[in-house]
């Protein structure tokens, strides 16, 4: 009986309720199966492996001086993965002050690109900086080089390796979201929380994250602040602006991009006159219910062009703050963000518009926007003159304290 005929024989034989119990029951099944066959993201073995009630003495290597080898674990970068563009961003300062990086990639997928394939992406891309470090899958037999004084994880679902592993390496945790906050209650989100007592010292993000892990999980971590490259974000228009600007990124729940689109069809309806700009994801298959342009996701070279057609962007962000609001105001842009402690405890500049999260009060805040004075050069001026150099001195800093401390 194919299995068309068996949903109906069910449905016939014993009814809707019972019938969604059976398809709840082999859909949690399959998720098992998908989990023991090595789909999910961290392997049910490293899992079972990571017992963090016990003390370890592990991961007190410390070594006072530099340079020091560093082994990044993380998962394998994609063209649009912006969290993997910020990892090699730092890589490259650690190697410009002459520490020696390893990256290894870990994954229990087996529909990732090839190593070649990785490759060949990281060196098309203009989001990607020219790094030195070898790359390799991560052996879990083997672990990280013995000559490697410091292991990153980089993500939650690289926490347990980097945990499991048994070099004797400093463990250094890259957190640039609160990644429970990416499932729904459930598995994964235990499973993300605990790494956040590994006894890794974390290097975060902004300055939310550090009180947020500390006060709940008591986590030792340091921060970075946020910042915008002059080199790619600058007003090179200084007309009137008629556009307004949406990171859409649907796949990242994190974004919100189905709050956004309440948001902007209420703005549409009151000015139907200005273009809606979505960048971050291909949109083509989705039914949305106003007129916009999408752009897909665009190359880094481009989207300065188009920032500076807008007047406005709107960029929602659940689990830390993005790295737009501060690139859309060097290039003359008023972001409006949701406000909430994840994104005013980041940046408080006074060019963000924090507004409540609900559709109409950001779609009101848009129009304000678009109905007020605008000058995007002296918006640009009052950009933060804090730069990714400078961030990468306080990751540095970071890292070589923590080393000494052991």
């Amino acid at each position: 009986m194919n299995k068309l005929k068996r949903g109906m024989y069910f449905l016939r034989e014993e009814g809707p309720r019972r019938t969604l119990a059976r398809v709840f029951t082999f859909l949690s099944n399959r998720l098992l199966s998908i989990g023991a066959d090595g789909k999910m993201m961290v392997s049910p073995h490293q899992v079972l492996a990571a017992d963090w009630t016990e003390p370890t003495e592990r991961f007190t290597s410390q070594k006072e001086e530099g340079p020091f080898e560093l082994a990044w674990i993380m998962s394998p970068p994609g063209w649009a993965s912006g969290g993997h563009q910020n990892i090699f961003r730092f890589i490259h300062f650690a190697e410009q002050a002459g520490h020696r990086c390893r990256i290894y990639l870990y994954s229990t997928s087996n529909d990732v690109p090839s190593l070649e394939e990785t490759k060949r992406m990281l060196e098309k891309s203009d989001a990607y900086p020219e790094i030195s470090a070898p790359i390799e899958p991560y052996d879990e037999t083997r672990g990280v080089a013995q000559s490697v004084d410091a292991i990153f994880a980089t993500g939650w679902e690289t926490a347990y390796p980097v945990f499991n592993d048994t070099h004797v390496a400093k463990r250094f945790y890259f957190v640039q979201d609160f990644e429970p906050s990416f499932y729904p209650v459930g598995t994964q989100t235990m499973l993300a929380e605990n790494t956040y007592r590994f006894g890794f010292h974390g290097i975060t993000a902004g300055g939310w994250l550090p009180g947020k892990l500390g006060e709940d999980f008591g986590m030792d971590c340091d921060h970075f602040d946020f910042a915008a490259e002059p080199d790619n974000y600058s007003v090179t228009n200084t007309a009137e602006r008629d556009e307004l600007f949406f990171y859409a990124r649907p796949v990242t729940e994190r974004r919100a991009f189905e709050f956004g689109l309440l948001v902007l069809q209420e703005f549409s309806r009151m000015r139907p006159d200005v273009t809606i700009n979505f960048a971050g994801w291909d949109l083509s298959s989705f039914d949305i219910p106003f007129p916009h342009r999408s752009h897909g996701a665009m190359a880094l070279s481009d989207l300065n062009g188009l920032y500076n057609r807008c007047r406005a962007g709107l960029v929602l962000s659940l689990t830390n703050m993005s790295l737009l609001p501060l690139e859309l105001i060097a290039a003359g842009v008023v972001p409006v963000v949701n406000d909430g402690a994840n994104n005013r405890l980041v940046s408080d500049h006074p060019g963000i518009e924090f507004v409540a999260p609900t559709p109409h009060a950001m779609a009101r805040r848009l129009l304000e926007v678009f109905e007020r004075a605008q000058d995007p050069v002296a918006l640009a001026a009052g950009a933060p003159t804090h730069t990714w150099h400078d961030s990468g001195q306080q990751f540095l800093s970071a890292l070589e304290k923590a080393m000494r401390v052991g």
